[in-house]
């Protein structure tokens, strides 16, 4: 797959802008702070509809302006298809597909595949476990866009709980608030034990990529894994952290991944009858994949609190490569190859990473990159160079 085109109207800082772009490589040239991460911002949303860089779609709008709208012309094969993607201000967004009528903002999830690299992703080592739950919940999402729906539903359930819990810390909980509670514990089970259920086997594909990557990008002197942590494991203590440590391809992990979807959803409703009290007593969900974890491993430690500045660059973009990988095995069963989008990556790493990173994604069907300066830019990823100014495109530099 790769984009041959996109607009954007009131998109950040552009209240118009055009780009042609083509298979290959094709590197964004411009001063820091012009505009180059809007444009990568922008695909990334209309592929995941959420930003790498803000938690809401407010910022998204040019300011004073109520809506914004990213229209991109992807290529797949001999097939090519129009997306729109309008934002709203107050209300919910609209999608469409090749100028047909609105549908929902989350119909058109599943058509724009791309991995996108950022100095963001230092959260993915660094940061606390909700941006590795939702790393695994965004590419889930892109390799099966249904579930997007079981996300959705667990997020609403969990919420309707909460509330219930939370009364109950303020003295208006009664035994009718119990029954109701027991019925919301049926509907989080399940939808918790369906969103973990796909976690896990995603995990399981991504760990062979994340090693060979770390392999690829490193001496090898250290080998990257993964271990999913759940709080139906009895893992994780109240707060999210470690309660014990397990071995990378425990007992507990390798259960869990074999169990069904029933199964699962019958150990959450156990778990929230042990955990009954003290939920009432915090006034939250103490248990569920909200509360999770996915704990990288380099060489016989975590990742986080040990690993190196480069280390966890490495981490980082393993991640990310394993990523393109699990997509690229999915092409084999009617997927698309991933755009590459590398926004301002290559100034944050040494030569000696840059130029095994370059090498890695050459061969990529489209690869974006984003620099402020073309020295940044290894060798390795000669291509079409777009000047970007204040405002828009310049053409090719």
């Amino acid at each position: 797959m790769y984009l041959e085109h996109l607009s954007l109207t009131d998109f950040r800082s552009y209240a118009q802008v055009d780009l042609k772009l083509g298979p290959g490589v094709t590197v964004l040239v411009g001063s820091n702070g012009i505009g180059k991460t809007n444009l990568m911002e922008a695909i990334g949303y209309l592929a995941t509809l959420s930003s790498h860089r803000v938690s809401t779609d407010a910022p998204l709008l040019r300011f004073g302006t109520e809506r914004a709208l990213i229209r991109a012309k992807l290529v797949r094969g001999e097939q090519s298809t129009v997306v729109e993607l309008e934002i709203n201000a107050g209300r919910a967004n609209r999608g469409r597909i090749n100028r047909g009528n609105p549908v929902r903002a989350r119909d058109i999830l599943g058509i724009c595949h791309m991995v996108l690299f950022a100095p963001e992703d230092l959260a993915l080592v660094k940061g606390d476990p909700s941006n590795r739950r939702r790393f695994l919940d965004e590419l889930l999402v892109s390799l099966m866009p249904m579930h997007a729906a079981t996300r959705s539903d667990y997020d609403r359930v969990l919420k309707q709980r909460n509330a219930l819990l939370k009364s109950a810390r303020t003295g208006k909980f009664t035994a009718g608030h119990e029954a109701t509670l027991d019925v919301w514990d049926q509907h989080m089970a399940r939808a918790g034990a369906e969103l973990l259920h796909a976690r896990l086997e995603l995990v399981e594909r991504l760990r062979p990529h994340l090693k060979s990557a770390y392999a690829q990008l490193t001496d090898g002197t250290k080998e990257a894994g993964a271990v999913y942590r759940s709080t139906i494991q009895g893992v994780l203590d109240d707060d999210g952290g470690p309660a014990e440590r397990l071995d990378e391809g425990s007992d507990g992990v390798e259960e869990l991944r074999l169990l069904s979807v029933e199964q699962l959803t019958e150990r959450y409703i156990q778990a929230f009858a042990a955990s009954r009290r003290k939920e009432l007593e915090r006034g939250i969900s103490l248990v569920g994949p909200h509360r999770d974890e996915l704990e990288l491993v380099l060489g016989h430690a975590p990742a986080k609190g040990y690993a190196s500045h480069g280390e966890t660059w490495s981490m980082c973009l393993s991640l990310r490569l394993a990523s393109y990988y699990v997509m690229l095995d999915d092409t084999r069963t009617g997927g698309s190859a991933p755009i590459l989008i590398l926004d301002d990556v290559f100034a944050e790493l040494d030569v000696q990473r840059r130029r095994k990173l370059a090498a890695i994604v050459a061969g990529a069907e489209q690869v974006l990159v984003t620099a402020a300066v073309d020295a940044d830019i290894p060798d390795e990823l000669a291509g079409r160079r777009v000047k970007v100014v204040p405002g828009g495109i310049d053409g090719e530099g």
